[in-house]
């Protein structure tokens, strides 16, 4: 369930009047601008930037973006976009980080986001950055972490939920052996199944691996040397297997580093705050004996905590 707290109605153009006025004068009124875009849902913030433009023939994205600054800036800039619009900017940068890709944000979006979301993510990609999401990720990766992550973003799964149970047995037995007795983590089936079975028969295929070998497979994964790689597989099996106790790790391992990994925690906060977040924060609590706002408190200061408290639903 979504943490955004919203009115039910509310005017658009008056928003985009008390936005302009934020922007204004010697100082940018960051409290205002949280008050309205932080606790307005997609359809009404695209509302917001519509009668933004009709009025003063700017783009509202733009000004915010010369008014703002830093985490706060970001956070706000990914927040007021379309929701298939802010993933292709996500998975961009994601694609043009160096020295190396953040591979665990593509396979974040590719494993989490239905066939329809997918595609409409990569449709504003081509038309924001003017070239596919798979050749410009292509470029960008090499051997079998480029075929695994093109191939997880090519995919348009089917969204049923029918379930082959001794497909899942076979395809277990499969991974297992390719994993444990032949230790080829790159084999061709273990890319063809996670990037082609439906999640629903790749999270039976999971469970029969646990009940017949006696372990998780990421813990198999895990005992291996880590490349880029076998992480790679090991977020998507966790994304595709329970993505709300994935994304609570993601946000632990944000905040307890040394320093906060303010981009991951602004992702997962952004990306879930209309889907999922209220059950994240559930998992969260239960896992680590706290709650995730009292630790985004903590752990963040500022203009970009009251705006990801904001999110939070407070």
């Amino acid at each position: 369930m979504s943490t955004i707290v919203f009115p039910d109605h509310h005017s658009a153009a008056a928003d985009a009047e008390a936005l302009r006025k934020a922007c204004q004068g010697w100082g940018t009124d960051e409290k205002g601008i949280i008050g309205i875009l932080g606790r307005r849902n997609a359809i009404q913030r695209k509302l917001i930037r519509q009668a933004y433009e009709d009025l003063y023939q700017e783009d509202l994205i733009k000004r915010l973006e010369s008014e703002l600054s830093g985490d706060f800036e970001k956070a706000v800039y990914r927040w007021a976009l379309d929701p298939e619009d802010r993933d292709a900017v996500i998975l961009h940068t994601a694609i043009k980080k160096t020295p190396t890709i953040d591979y665990r944000a593509i396979v974040e979006i590719s494993c989490t986001s239905s066939f329809v979301e997918l595609l409409a993510i990569k449709r504003a990609y081509q038309i924001r950055y003017k070239h596919s999401l798979e050749e410009d990720l292509a470029q960008r990766t090499t051997s079998h972490m480029r075929t695994f992550l093109v191939g997880l973003v090519s995919i348009f799964r089917y969204q049923g939920e029918e379930i082959n149970a001794r497909l899942a047995n076979s395809e277990a037995d499969i991974l297992h052996g390719a994993i444990c007795k032949e230790k080829a983590f790159t084999h061709e089936d273990i890319i063809r199944i996670l990037t082609t079975r439906t999640k629903p028969q790749i999270i039976a295929t999971l469970n029969h691996y646990k009940d017949d070998h006696g372990t998780s497979i990421t813990k198999h994964l895990r005992d291996e040397q880590s490349c880029d790689y076998v992480s790679a597989l090991r977020v998507a099996i966790r994304c595709i297997n329970d993505h709300k106790k994935y994304y609570a790790k993601v946000i632990r391992q944000a905040l307890n580093r040394a320093g906060t990994d303010e981009e991951s925690l602004t992702r997962v906060v952004v990306t879930r705050a209309e889907k999922d977040l209220k059950e994240i924060k559930e998992v969260y609590h239960k896992r680590n004996s706290v709650t995730l706002d009292h630790a985004v408190a903590k752990d963040t200061s500022g203009d970009y905590k009251a705006f990801l408290i904001t999110l939070l639903g407070n």
